[in-house]
């Protein structure tokens, strides 16, 4: 099991000196990765579809941009991998995000894990100007085009949506043939593509039979496509919900002692490459509560005499 936690980014961590600090003594605890998240704007009347049905957090009206916020964490640490959980692909052309992510892993000398997915809020995409209609497709494009800029000597691509001459588009990623590419979504066709075309899935902690059953789906599609499905990373994300007290077995993917919530990453987590993603930011306001938290969390997940299953 590799063990990550989120950069700090949102509310009042939306500092990049903060942010620096933070990610370096994040590092410094001995952690494998370090993930940004992506939020554009917290629409004033509450948007539809927010997961689980709950009010979106204030906090994610304040937010610093994820791929600066990878830049200072980049800057501020030499070991971990960093990446982006999830990085709404769409908002921009992908040659843009091509140079952009190349530059990153430049920047980190090799440690980018690219995280994209699609998000779930259509007021951002009217705001960035991205129609809301054929989101997959206009992912599968972006795969495309990626693809051919991080790859060819000669770039080139012709499709539906984006045309690229071609072209010299230098540098390349340190990383070859490229950074790898892991895709979050929580739906069949989401967990289709995963199988067809990334690395991974930017998966959450989850009750264990919906996340059986949403797996199969990435596994028959690696299969279908001549892939291994043992070759898939995933990367479990868990906004825990901390208690003194423990929390009844049906809330342990989210909620309960550090203990139990760190009990079921274990169980989600049967190969070594597996990976859990400790989002602290909703969990409390304070830095010094945040890392001690995240200390907790490593100290447990990593305790010889509790096996990694």
């Amino acid at each position: 099991m590799r063990i990550g936690f989120s950069v700090p980014q949102f509310g009042p961590f939306a500092d990049p000196d903060r942010t620096a600090g933070m990610c370096a003594a994040l590092e410094a605890m001995g952690c494998h990765s370090l993930w940004a998240a992506d939020r554009l704007l917290a629409p004033l009347t509450p948007p539809d579809g927010y997961p689980g049905g709950k009010a979106m957090p204030v906090r994610y009206a304040t937010h610093l941009d994820p791929l600066l916020a990878l830049g200072v964490a980049a800057a501020a640490t030499e070991r971990v991998r960093l990446g982006s959980s999830t990085l709404n692909a769409l908002w921009q052309p992908p040659v843009v995000l091509a140079r952009a992510l190349t530059t990153l892993d430049l920047i980190s000398h090799g440690r980018l894990d690219v995280g994209l997915g699609l998000g779930w809020m259509r007021e951002e995409y009217e705001a960035a100007g991205v129609p809301w209609r054929g989101r997959g497709e206009r992912l599968e494009e972006t795969l495309d085009v990626l693809e051919a800029v991080w790859r060819s000597d000669t770039v080139a691509h012709t499709g539906p949506l984006w045309t690229v001459p071609e072209s010299t588009v230098l540098p390349k990623p340190r990383q070859g043939p490229r950074p790898p590419i892991l895709l979050g979504g929580f739906t069949p066709p989401a967990l289709e593509r995963v199988g067809r075309r990334a690395d991974g899935w930017l998966a959450a902690s989850m009750p264990l039979p919906y996340f059986g059953a949403l797996w199969a789906v990435a596994a028959e599609a690696a299969e279908r496509a001549g892939r291994d499905p043992a070759g898939l990373r995933r990367v479990f994300r868990v906004n825990p919900e901390v208690t003194t007290v423990e929390a009844g077995p049906e809330e342990t993917h989210h909620r309960g002692t550090v203990r139990q919530i760190c009990d079921h990453l274990r169980v989600m987590c049967e190969a070594e490459t597996d990976e859990v993603l400790v989002d602290l930011q909703l969990t409390t306001d304070s830095p010094e509560e945040f890392l001690d938290l995240a200390a907790a969390f490593l100290a447990e997940l990593t305790e010889p005499s509790r096996p990694l299953r």
